[in-house]
């Protein structure tokens, strides 16, 4: 009477395989991990950084109405309303550099909120970019409302005369703000994993 045929198990050493051996699948050798690698970018508060960047025209609106050398609505003053003039530059960028200060604190707040732990490295980066875009964008926005409702000037001599801005540094301040209220709210503000504290009194020792 013939047996039926019985597979025994073959131990396979040194990485020998058989016709009836599983190969396990090849591990891709991963690359090394790259700075935005893992960033969950669906929970980042778009919105908030789109209306950062945005708030740059009606800061670059302010900045005409307000400044020397544009409506001038601060001073009133009509020795200060004409560009020929070297001491209305200087207050000209003043205000602009407070718009930017005032703007770049508003705006770290806006987005910390009362949770400033959730924000991550890559939210803090694109507000201070939306800081940036919305600087470049109240300067230009500013410049063109001068060369628009602005009288003529002759700025042969020079090009100061026009509203324009002359320290271009200024517009670091409103990223540079919001980095620093978001720092200021992470430090100050109350952590989320903080243990709320229990109400009653403590219990006694057990009998």
């Amino acid at each position: 009477m013939t047996q039926p045929a019985v597979h025994l198990p073959v131990d396979h050493h040194d990485g020998a395989t058989g016709p009836d051996t599983a190969v396990p699948p090849r591990r891709a050798v991963p690359w090394r991990r790259l700075p935005w690698q893992g960033v969950q970018w669906n929970g980042l508060p778009w919105k908030g950084l789109v209306a950062i960047a945005a708030a740059g025209l009606p800061v670059g609106l302010l900045w005409w109405l307000l400044a020397p050398t544009g409506l001038n609505l601060i001073t009133r003053d009509p020795a200060l309303a004409a560009g020929s003039n070297p001491e209305t530059w200087l207050p000209r960028d003043l205000v602009l550099a407070g718009l930017f200060l005032l703007a770049g604190c508003l705006s770290g707040v806006f987005l910390a909120g009362n949770r400033p732990a959730r924000l991550g490295t890559a939210t803090v980066v694109l507000a201070v970019a939306a800081g940036l875009a919305g600087a470049l964008l109240a300067w230009g926005t500013g410049v063109l409302a001068g060369s628009w409702w602005g009288a003529a000037e002759d700025t042969s001599a020079s090009a100061s005369i026009a509203f324009s801005l002359r320290a271009y540094a200024l517009l670091l301040i409103w990223p540079a703000a919001i980095a620093l209220a978001i720092f200021f709210a992470t430090v100050f503000g109350h952590s989320e994993n903080e243990p709320e504290p229990q109400s009653g009194p403590a219990p006694g020792p057990e009998a």
